[in-house]
């Protein structure tokens, strides 16, 4: 679904804080008053996040929470941790698919015995398989 300019803001939460957050850009670079604003909404939505995970036995949780035209979409794991992707474009099978192949990659780096789920995740490598599947899925 390519546009002039996306929003696109992933991040994963571990048990409360943020392990990973990336800003996945198509268009126009943005200001940083816009960045403070998709870390409030991501962080206003993990109320919604945490009760909607008691309604569901899918890892997906789909559209949780909504600012204007903003989306957020979640998926949580089984040791609940959490993925956040605020975005600006209706996508499911998208967002779905991208879920679930970053979901892929955050085991393997949980593998590694001197990663802990709270420690935050500096890996190059995972920051550009990130990016290629936001390409693949999303823009």
């Amino acid at each position: 679904m390519p546009r002039d300019s996306t929003t696109l803001t992933f991040v994963i939460v571990g048990e409360e804080t943020p392990i990973y957050e990336c800003e996945i850009k198509a268009g126009a670079k943005r200001e940083e008053t816009v960045n403070y604003l998709h870390e409030f909404v991501l962080h206003a939505s993990l109320d919604n996040i945490d009760e909607a995970i008691w309604t569901t036995q899918s890892c997906y949780l789909k559209q949780v929470d909504r600012y204007y035209d903003l989306t957020v979409s979640a998926y949580a794991t089984s040791s609940l941790v959490k993925f956040l992707l605020l975005h600006d474009s209706k996508n499911d099978d998208g967002i779905r698919n991208f879920f679930h192949d970053i979901h892929e990659y955050y085991i393997k780096i949980m593998l590694n015995p001197f990663h802990t789920p709270t420690t935050k995740i500096k890996s190059k490598p995972f920051d550009e398989k990130v990016k290629l599947l936001a390409q693949k899925y999303l823009l």
